[in-house]
């Protein structure tokens, strides 16, 4: 089958594209008005260079070592001699779907004309991407004033140095882009630094981490809606007039959702609720994922404009002439929105779980305690409360702030910075954790119709739900290891939602 051919042109890609070719192996082609953009800061970066002016990691060094101006026989050398200089990552290596939403980011930054780099080294990026070869890069080192030492290990590696994996191996770089059919990039003026002055692994991933939240989201409803049925909750927390009276970020478009899926429902009549009132987990659920549908969208917003402007220092500004020292590399704004997803998540992790433990409860739910189907002779699933209890604590801690306060590097130059890749990549963590629980969830609500004996009467979301949690995962009858029915919900959770 073709791959996906995805153009960045006029427009910047958007945060899908980045997973679509990241994840999915789409090609990615700059279109002419890119490419026009790109030459422009070029030529502005030769002409300058040329007249001798200072210009920042172009004729001077980078960070505290800024008023040491570079000889003109340097000016290349001092080019290859940053990514050396910034391949300090540590840790694990990032998965390739990282790596290439990384090289997807720079080359978007690349294209939005603040670079000032070599027409060359884009192409090289692209086909690097392109051919599938990925720089092994370590995920820890980046403070988030630009994501300096992952980018700087990618142009080590794409100048034949290094680590790459390429088909499913590991090998040298320099054999890697050999079996390619790709050259090393030939770096000249500003090229080595252009590289690496950017954000490219914290927008790349928050690309990824979007895709796995708007998912998270649609299954998290589902498992709701199905635990409605379980528990014959009041559909009243629901109501359109009621949520229309305090229209709250999200809790108006939440509440729509949730009508739809329990369209057909048999709680939609008269008396059919339980309670008058049900326990806030359940009753809240539109005010709290709308919190949470609203942080996501904020979220989005921030990375759109990540990946379709420049966050380049010094930034080329060819149509006045001008190269510009800034702080645009700064993520901050963006950082707060993905600290505000992360505990929108945990928000909505407490309610997931505080859902499963009542549903196990005989005083609350009226079921069997634990939805035993052989009532107190046998565990039903009273010990997955065990791992509930266990990743709702962890995801409250990585719900905590880690952006404030870090330590001042570069002798006290670089005192201000966002911490924006291991933000992205706690609140990742956090969705990893929460799929647990929404897994969870759908297993115990999927129990709680077949003990309630509600089946013949549940909407038309719930019924879908139902039958594809039952096609991977069977009654629990009498006791068993449960642990496989949890990853088999999970593989189905973290894809698209049910249509």
């Amino acid at each position: 089958m073709t791959a996906r051919v995805i153009v960045l042109d006029a427009k910047p890609l958007s945060t899908s594209d980045v997973a679509e070719i990241a994840r999915r192996n789409a090609r990615l082609v700059l279109g002419e008005q890119a490419m026009r953009r790109i030459r422009a800061s070029r030529a502005l970066i030769e002409h300058l260079t040329q007249l001798g002016k200072p210009l920042y990691g172009v004729t001077t060094g980078l960070g505290a070592c800024v008023d040491t101006p570079l000889a003109q026989a340097d000016l290349i050398a001092f080019q290859h001699s940053v990514p050396l200089s910034h391949s300090m990552g540590a840790g694990p290596s990032l998965s390739t779907e990282a790596v290439r939403a990384l090289l997807v980011a720079r080359i978007c930054g690349m294209a939005a004309g603040g670079t000032g780099t070599s027409e060359g080294v884009v192409m090289g990026l692209i086909a690097a991407l392109n051919a599938g070869v990925h720089p092994v890069i370590p995920s820890w080192g980046s403070v988030g004033a630009a994501d300096l030492a992952p980018l700087g290990h990618l142009a080590r590696a794409l100048r034949g140095d290094g680590e790459t994996e390429y088909q499913g191996r590991i090998m040298p770089s320099a054999e890697a882009l050999k079996l390619a059919g790709l050259e090393p990039l030939d770096l000249r003026e500003k090229d080595g630094h252009a590289i690496i002055v950017a954000n490219s692994l914290s927008t790349g991933t928050a690309c990824l981490a979007l895709e796995e939240v708007a998912c998270l989201i649609d299954w998290s409803l589902a498992a709701v809606a199905l635990n409605y049925e379980a528990f014959r909750s009041s559909l009243k927390a629901i109501d359109e007039d009621a949520l229309a009276a305090r229209p709250a970020f999200g809790q108006v478009e939440i509440g729509a959702r949730l009508r739809a899926e329990l369209s057909g429902s048999g709680l939609w009549q008269e008396n059919a609720a339980r309670r008058l009132q049900d326990p806030l987990s359940f009753r809240c659920v539109p005010q709290v994922w709308g919190g949470l549908l609203h942080a996501y969208e904020q979220a989005k917003l921030a990375t759109e404009i990540e990946l379709g402007h420049s966050g380049d220092n010094p930034v080329i500004l060819p149509e006045a002439e001008r190269v510009v020292s800034n702080g645009n590399f700064d993520l901050t704004a963006f950082t707060l929105t993905w600290e505000n997803l992360g505990q929108a998540l945990a928000h909505c992790a407490v309610g997931t779980a505080n859902r499963s433990m009542k549903l196990m409860s005989p005083t609350v739910a009226e079921l069997p305690r634990f939805l035993s189907a052989r009532g107190g002779s046998r565990q039903g699933y009273a010990e997955l409360q065990k791992p509930v209890a266990a990743l709702e604590a962890e995801i409250r801690h990585l719900a905590n702030p880690m952006s404030l306060s870090p330590l001042a590097i570069s002798d006290g130059v670089e005192d201000q910075s966002s911490m924006a890749p291991r933000v992205v990549a706690k609140t990742a963590g956090i969705v990893e954790r929460l799929r647990y629980l929404v897994a969870m969830e759908l297993i115990f609500a999927a129990t709680g119709v077949e003990l309630r004996g509600v089946l013949d009467s549940m909407g038309e979301g719930p019924r879908r739900s139902y039958e594809a949690v039952r096609a991977l995962v069977a009654p629990l009858d009498d006791d068993r290891e449960m642990s496989a029915d949890m990853a088999r919900v999970v593989r189905m959770v973290a894809g698209p939602p049910l249509l």
